[in-house]
């Protein structure tokens, strides 16, 4: 928690004129019993009068309008300071989260960093707010009663010191109980909030397959466990105010008791036993409040320290460096590369090629047999577990991640439109494209009957994810985002598998003829989307198995062989 104080540095001044101003309605408030005493020693039993008591009535009066000025002025700063915490502390750490790696990311799991946005930050959020209105003014009311019952009589103040000291015993000894039971329930959260999102992810598929009751029992197995550990945590933390206004009625009865003996014996006075009652009550809603307090904090405590997690993961994206390239080098070379995901076994193994400017590489295999993992680590969105990629001689674990994902246009197999116009998604790939350059790249997209056919134009309105759009209309619309940008390498990670092939054709076609010449990898499950490639990999389980073009595979492997004919029928010249 000390490490995201750092947030409160632009609220400095509100931090302490919101404690400053809490402080000042306690100091009123243990200002009250003192009147009130003197109200009945003075003014009723000492004979001072009905005028007397008037003035006094008078100053309480005073005393609780100036405190609830200064409870409201408080609480405005507490406020202020808090939400401009949580602004500054969920900026930096979606920032955090942008930053991350792809690996980084699956490790963490998109729906622990979503919980950790939004209901984290929040709880940090109210534990910053309680924080700065209560936790010094709780206190200061506690030892200052003690304090001014010591200043009536030493052997009330004893009752008030011991009662303080149990108090604190039960209050800190649930706080320590309670801290990991509270994490413990923030992990069940997150378990809650990942089968939610996965739901809805796949809610077309759990209806194709009649599994909404299996989902249903699946989401309630986990909500069930997500309420038992906030249930245990909840008796818990329930017993610090029954516990509290135990400890405080039993010094309470000690109190009147004592006081009773001591007003018989001449040593204080009734009114001031009165006085010492309100400061026994003062106190017992002053612990209320702190155990509340401390439940708050509690909560707040195991979120940071989720929330701190983010931040303490190291930087693994690669800042822009002064690299020099290689004559002579290939533009793209893989050199023995292997890779994987999490520790897990290896997705890639021993891959080595090489690719030249302009040429067209295409890549096929069997599901999970490596195709985008292999694409992936051109742009260094995954980084390899051995071997070496080279882009112009160097590698790209040192040149830089900003330049080197200027160099590439990538359209990856899920087409993803964000909520704007045509135009503001398509400018991704360039921000300063004008309408002339976007509506080129449209149209090497085969996508202008998509643009044309949308009120508006380039204007017309795209929802979140692109749901107003159909599957080949988000393709092609990506696709034409990564043209605008006029990449030297341009990655379709098969990103036409919803079109036609009529389509496909022709989009291939508008490739070939790019005056710019970029190199093009072309990941598909068809053999017709990349039988005119320069180069074929084809990849097994991880493994290259054949590496050529459309005819020299045809020949010479047999897995490609294989895909193509289950495809085609088996003479030549069917796959057009």
């Amino acid at each position: 928690m000390r490490k995201l104080l750092k947030y409160l540095k632009h609220y400095k001044i509100e931090s302490v004129l919101a404690p400053f101003f809490k402080l000042l309605e306690a100091g009123f408030e243990l200002i009250v019993p003192l009147i009130v005493a003197a109200i009945i020693d003075d003014g009723i039993t000492g004979g001072r009068g009905a005028g007397y008591v008037v003035w006094m009535c008078v100053a309480l009066v005073a005393l609780g309008v100036v405190g609830l000025a200064c409870s409201v002025t408080a609480q405005y700063f507490a406020a202020k300071s808090a939400v401009g915490f949580a602004k500054e502390l969920r900026s930096d750490l979606f920032a955090k989260m942008q930053s991350l790696t792809y690996s980084q990311i699956d490790g963490i799991g998109t729906s622990r960093m979503i919980t950790r946005m939004t209901s984290d930050v929040n709880q940090i959020q109210s534990g910053v707010n309680l924080v700065l209105r209560l936790f010094m003014r709780s206190p200061f009311i506690v030892f200052g009663a003690m304090i001014m019952a010591f200043t009536i009589s030493a052997t009330a103040g004893g009752i008030f010191a011991a009662t303080i000291a149990v108090l604190c015993i039960a209050v800190f000894g649930i706080m320590l109980v309670t801290i990991p039971l509270y994490r413990r329930s923030q992990s069940d959260l997150d378990k809650v909030t990942a089968a939610t999102r996965q739901t809805l992810v796949g809610v077309r598929v759990l209806r194709a397959f009649c599994k909404e009751d299996e989902e249903i029992a699946e989401f309630n197995k986990k909500n069930d466990g997500l309420c038992a550990s906030q249930k245990f945590a909840g008796l818990i933390s329930a017993l610090m105010n029954p516990l509290t206004y135990a400890i405080v009625n039993a010094g309470t009865i000690a109190l009147i008791y004592s006081g009773a003996l001591q007003v018989d014996g001449g040593i204080i006075t009734q009114g001031e036993v009165i006085a010492l009652y309100n400061y026994m009550a003062q106190i017992l809603v002053e612990l209320i409040k702190l155990a509340n307090l401390i439940i708050t904090v509690t909560k707040s405590f195991a979120c940071a320290t989720r929330v701190s997690e983010v931040f303490a993961l190291p930087r693994e994206m690669v800042a822009d460096g002064i690299c020099t390239k290689k004559d002579g080098a290939p533009f793209i070379k893989f050199s023995n590369v292997s890779a994987c995901y999490s520790g897990g076994a290896n997705a890639l193994t021993d891959i080595s090629f090489t690719a030249e400017r302009g040429q067209t590489i295409g890549v096929i295999g069997g599901t999970g047999s490596g195709k985008s993992t292999l694409v992936n680590l051109i742009p260094h969105f995954y980084k390899a577990k051995s071997g070496t990629v080279e882009i112009d001689g160097i590698n790209v674990n040192a040149a830089g991640d900003k330049r080197l994902r200027g160099l590439c246009g990538i359209v990856p197999q899920r087409a993803v439109l964000f909520s704007g116009s045509i135009r503001e998604n398509i400018q991704w790939g360039n921000g300063e494209a004008s309408d002339e350059e976007i509506l080129r790249a449209v149209e090497c997209a085969c996508a202008s009957e998509v643009v044309r056919s949308k009120d508006g134009g380039l204007d017309a309105y795209v929802e979140q994810g692109g749901k107003n759009f159909s599957g080949g209309q988000r393709q092609r619309l990506t696709i034409a985002r990564a043209l605008v940008k006029r990449p030297q390498i341009l990655i379709l990670d098969d990103s036409a598998s919803a079109l036609d092939y009529a389509t496909d054709a022709r989009l291939r076609a508008n490739l070939r003829n790019l005056d710019y010449s970029p190199t093009v990898f072309i990941v598909s499950q068809r053999t017709s989307s990349i039988r005119g490639a320069d180069k074929i990999l084809v990849l097994d389980e991880g493994r290259l198995v054949g590496c050529g073009t459309h005819e020299e595979l045809l020949k010479n492997c047999g897995l490609y062989r294989e895909i193509h004919y289950s495809q085609y029928e088996k003479k030549e010249g069917a796959c057009q």
